[in-house]
């Protein structure tokens, strides 16, 4: 996982709320067997219709979604963080986030900016007016800014969370951390003992 200081770009406006996972990434996606290529399946019954705003063109290449609250609700599957990504999401701003669909995206360097509710209709009405505003998210301040119309939230990471963004740090890259002394107690085990290592 790449650190996460922070973001910066043009923003997509999901003026919804209560989307759950199913609707992210349709389960029909959910045969593959590798963590790529899911970003072709984001929002993909959506997508069908013309006028959804990933099908916009002022909307491609943006880098951050703004959602309405209660995003990421329903099953916990991390197919939905890894079509986010895929696509080229690094930040989703919601004023409320389903706690598994949170820590799926803290764990994959996914930044979940959750702000307060009115801050939240603030920003949606302002990129839905102007798709061409830059919105930063800063990890490191817990603060989502759109200094050209005047708006900052605050957003709030726990401290351990936001050591792991800052450092880049995913469950793998945690147990690393601890490479010496894992190889030391593999040395000293007893040669009996069944070993990962074949």
């Amino acid at each position: 996982m790449e650190p996460v200081k922070v973001v910066s770009g043009r923003a997509v406006p999901l003026d919804r709320s209560d989307v759950d996972t199913d609707q992210i990434i349709p389960s029909d996606w959910l045969k593959r067997v590798e963590r790529t290529g899911f970003g072709a399946g984001l929002f993909s019954e959506w997508r069908d219709e013309r006028d959804f705003v990933l099908n916009r063109p002022e909307h491609a290449g943006a880098t951050i979604l703004v959602a309405g609250p209660n995003f990421g609700t329903g099953s916990s599957r991390e197919h939905a963080v890894w079509a986010l990504m895929d696509y080229g999401f690094q930040a989703v701003i919601s004023p409320r986030f389903a706690d598994i669909f949170r820590n799926n995206c803290t764990k994959a360097g996914l930044v979940p900016a959750q702000v307060a509710p009115q801050e939240g209709r603030r920003l949606l009405d302002a990129v839905i007016a102007d798709p061409s505003l830059e919105v930063t998210v800063d990890v490191e301040r817990g603060l989502v800014s759109v200094p050209a119309v005047g708006i900052e939230a605050t957003f709030e990471l726990d401290e351990f969370t936001r050591y792991r963004l800052l450092n880049g740090l995913d469950d793998v890259g945690l147990t690393l951390r601890h490479e010496d002394r894992i190889a030391s107690y593999e040395a000293a085990r007893a040669a009996w003992l069944p070993s990962a290592s074949g």
